[in-house]
């Protein structure tokens, strides 16, 4: 492939990325309860693609890329570590499950820790991208399926803190062009070549994402049926993106 191609998808998928930022708006139209209805199995849903993003794609493409085992598992460890020192430094959980707490300056926090895990999102995927374009878009669609639940709540959570509706949607748009600032950072730094590490890296960054801030949301329902609901949408991500194998990579899963 022209070595141009890999810059312009980092581009376009940044781009989309931050339009993501927009779905936010579809909160104005539900109801509170509406909104935990719906926002909940998209969560599922998420935490299944990003691990399935993780397990079925990014893991086994970087075992081929770097054949040091050792390397893959401690790459991805890091990615799994720095996401969880993002976390803890920006209180992300707080955040998210505090909203009553929240005013204006948690506000700016949000913005400022979804700027960030966007940045550092966008570095992991274009790293991907830069390995293997078809494993990129993989990698995307998992990090977008993240994002549409995450969107929604941050909008919510600065509506709440006090922010008129357009504002938040114009900041929320804003933190998420970080997410392109990070791709074009990784593409710089790549020059012409790759940077291999990062396939696992985002890998790790999948794994703590959805392991550990997303399952936490929705596997303690108070209702047989919602929990139900919850693990049929977390099934549905995983399997979303195990049968994506056979588009992503040419073979099939089965």
């Amino acid at each position: 492939m022209p070595a141009v191609e890999p810059f312009w998808w980092i581009v376009v998928s940044g781009l989309a990325m931050s339009a993501i930022a927009l779905i936010g708006s579809l909160a104005l139209l539900l109801s509170a309860s509406g909104m935990r209805r719906v926002v909940t199995p998209l969560v599922a849903l998420a935490a299944g693609s990003l691990l399935g993003g993780a397990f079925f794609h990014m893991l086994p493409a970087a075992t081929r890329t770097m054949p040091d085992l050792g390397s893959v598992f401690g790459w991805s460890m890091v990615g799994f570590a720095v996401f969880l020192a993002l976390e803890q430094f920006l209180h992300w959980h707080h955040c998210h499950r505090a909203e009553a707490d929240c005013r204006q300056p948690i506000g700016y926090l949000i913005l400022a820790g979804d700027g960030l895990h966007n940045f550092l999102g966008g570095i992991g995927v274009a790293g991907v991208f830069l390995v293997d374009i078809r494993l990129g878009i993989t990698a995307w669609i998992a990090a977008a399926a993240h994002e549409v639940p995450q969107e929604l709540g941050d909008f919510g959570v600065l509506v709440h803190s006090g922010w008129s509706r357009g504002r938040a949607l114009l900041f929320n748009f804003l933190s998420g062009l970080t997410f392109l600032a990070g791709g074009l950072v990784a593409y710089a730094a790549a020059g012409h070549g790759q940077l291999p590490f990062l396939v696992p890296f985002a890998a790790g960054s999948f794994l703590y994402i959805g392991a550990s801030d997303l399952i936490p949301q929705v596997n303690r329902h108070d209702s047989v049926r919602g929990n139900a609901v919850h693990f049929l949408a977390f099934a549905a991500g995983l399997i979303l993106l195990w049968l994506l194998r056979g588009v992503a990579h040419g073979d099939h899963p089965w």
